[in-house]
């Protein structure tokens, strides 16, 4: 439950800043590959962000952490990241 609360905190504040709502599509994309795809998939996912390497096997040892939490719980995550992402968008709409 912690690891969980602590992911859509940080999602929270990563998407849902005052200053910028806009939520970039590749980075909606990686956090459902973030919880839901397979490690190669994933490692595949986050190459055209040209990260160093150091930080993607830093990445990839988070996500195999996540990966041992249940199907369930995985998806109950990823449809709150959907309704942040959307409160996200409907936000910077109104405000253009």
């Amino acid at each position: 439950m912690r690891l969980s609360v602590s992911l859509l905190l940080i999602t929270l504040a990563l998407c849902c800043y005052e200053a910028n709502s806009s939520v970039c599509p590749a980075f909606a994309t990686e956090l459902t590959g973030f919880l839901l795809a397979s490690d190669v998939l994933f490692r595949l996912q986050i190459e055209k962000f040209n990260a160093p390497a150091e930080a993607v096997e830093a990445k990839m040892n988070v996500k195999r952490c996540v990966d041992e939490l249940s199907l369930g719980k995985l998806l109950l995550i990823d449809k709150y990241w959907g309704h942040v992402l959307a409160k996200c968008s409907a936000y910077d709409e109104a405000n253009i």
